[in-house]
């Protein structure tokens, strides 16, 4: 479970109802179903215009993803692919593919299959980096739909207000009113604003951080495997590996090592 994010929704939508209270406010104030229909209604709406019908579906899938922890673990993915280049070493190449059921990530696995089958070296790296590239193109497409509803929102909520304000200024008749009536037209840009701000961006920001990190660890992978594939040795993988951490991943990863 990624708890940023469960304690990123708490505190931001936490403090922007806490504060419309100690203002005096009240949660009955902040409900317009219009103002809801208007700037959820256009978003989406938007977003279908704007994306392919399959990425905006896929959205749900995505967006849970920002809930769960990453997968991805740089410092325990090097004794790994180290132990790999250990037993090609002793062993030869063909005896990996005892372990590749073991791997537990299926990019890992398959380019570990084509070095224990003797594809060459440029055909892997190319296979490789093709399929990496897609998995980007695919991941830029779930954050960038939310990047663009990050923007959509803010721009619906203006034109929920300016309706109601067109509402207000044709029933001038009634001046005792208009100061309701404005004020519940303001809700929309605070709908558009708030959801921008507190939900649409910062899951799209958090979703390009958790590709980032998924396409660093499949360099890595590549790079080990490339690096088993010519032959070298396992200390020399591990220091080409430590080249992807930050210094206190490194750091980590020493005690392990020196075991």
């Amino acid at each position: 479970m990624e708890l940023a994010t469960i304690i990123g929704f708490l505190l931001g939508w936490g403090a922007m109802i806490a504060a419309n209270l100690m203002e005096g406010g009240s949660l009955a104030a902040l409900w317009q179903p219009s103002a809801f229909i208007i700037v959820f209604g256009g978003t989406f709406g938007a977003t279908l215009l704007a994306f392919p019908l399959k990425d905006v579906l896929n959205l749900p899938k995505m967006i849970s993803l920002t809930f769960q922890a990453t997968p991805f673990d740089s410092v325990a993915l090097i004794p790994q692919l180290v132990g790999f280049a250990e037993k090609a070493r002793r062993e030869g190449l063909l005896a990996l593919e005892a372990d590749l059921a073991e791997t537990g990530d299926e990019f890992l696995q398959k380019g570990m299959q084509m070095v224990a089958d003797g594809i060459d070296q440029h055909t892997v790296r190319e296979m490789l980096e093709t399929e990496l590239s897609f998995i980007a193109s695919r991941h830029a497409a779930a954050f960038g739909i939310l990047e663009a509803m990050g923007g959509f929102a803010p721009t619906m909520g203006i034109i929920g207000t300016v309706m109601g304000l067109i509402h207000v200024l044709g029933n001038l008749s009634d001046p005792g009113g208009l100061g309701g009536a404005i004020a519940t037209a303001f809700v929309a840009t605070l709908y558009g604003v708030w959801t921008a701000n507190l939900l649409w961006l910062p899951l799209g920001v958090k979703l390009k951080r958790r590709s980032e990190s998924e396409i660093l660890v499949r360099e890595m992978m590549l790079a080990g495997i490339l690096a088993i594939q010519a032959g070298d040795n396992p200390q020399i993988v591990e220091e080409k590996l430590k080249g992807y951490l930050a210094p206190a991943e490194r750091r980590a990863l020493k005690p392990e090592g020196e075991e």
